[in-house]
């Protein structure tokens, strides 16, 4: 019971909404964690440390100051594709790809207190996904994106289907930002995953505010 209790607890905390999806890369404005503190300030409701490079100590040392940033403000803090970091951080999840570690042996490995991303560009892979214990799905990419130049495109009409075959929350990802976003309504999405549109902005907080302002918008919130 206090598992279940604990899973609850996280689960509602889970607003995907504005999902930022972290590169350091594209950070124009500031350090990873400044600009995820000024997203956060402007609105930003969940956020994903994804790290393609460097060595598991530098990747701790990132996850645990963006912890400290994220745990702050009541935001949850996934970890993308590595279990040893998001455990050894204290984040609250893993986001993983069709090609990293399998969903379901991710879920046995983080229990049920954490929370379970999954990406997914076909129906066949979101329904999969669920039934292997994720507790929300990435689906796309929708767009072209600079972070993810080797994804395949999912369609509207993919997006549409997987919404209305599963029971778990469902966010658009790859290439979305200010123009992209009025595409989605109709959708019943819950949420968008941003990447560039955040952390390439000159002022991240005020790019936040126009997204989340966008985004009420499209999904009517």
């Amino acid at each position: 019971m206090k598992k279940l209790l604990q899973r609850t607890g996280i689960l509602k905390m889970a607003d995907y909404t504005l999902y930022l999806v972290t590169d350091r890369h594209l950070a124009k404005s500031g350090t990873v964690e400044e600009i995820v503190e000024k997203a956060i300030a402007g609105g930003c409701t969940m956020v994903q440390l994804r790290e393609k490079e460097g060595d598991t100590g530098e990747l701790l040392e990132r996850a645990l100051r963006v912890k400290a940033v994220t745990e702050k403000y009541h935001v949850p803090l996934i970890i993308d594709d590595r279990i040893d970091v998001m455990m050894a951080a204290g984040a609250d999840g893993v986001h993983v790809g069709q090609s990293d570690m399998p969903a379901a042996i991710a879920r046995k490995m983080i229990g049920s207190e954490k929370i379970l991303g999954v990406s997914a560009g076909t129906l066949e892979e979101a329904l999969k996904a669920e039934q292997d214990g994720a507790d929300y799905l990435g689906v796309g990419a929708m767009y072209q994106t600079a972070t993810k130049t080797d994804a395949d495109l999912t369609t509207m009409e993919t997006l549409k289907e997987i919404k209305k075959r599963v029971h778990i929350p469902v966010v658009a990802i790859g290439g979305i930002n200010g123009r992209t976003i009025p595409d989605f309504k109709g959708t019943g999405i819950d949420g968008f995953a941003i990447a560039s549109a955040i952390m390439a902005a000159d002022d991240p907080e005020k790019a936040s505010i126009e997204l989340k302002d966008e985004i009420r918008k499209t999904l009517d919130l």
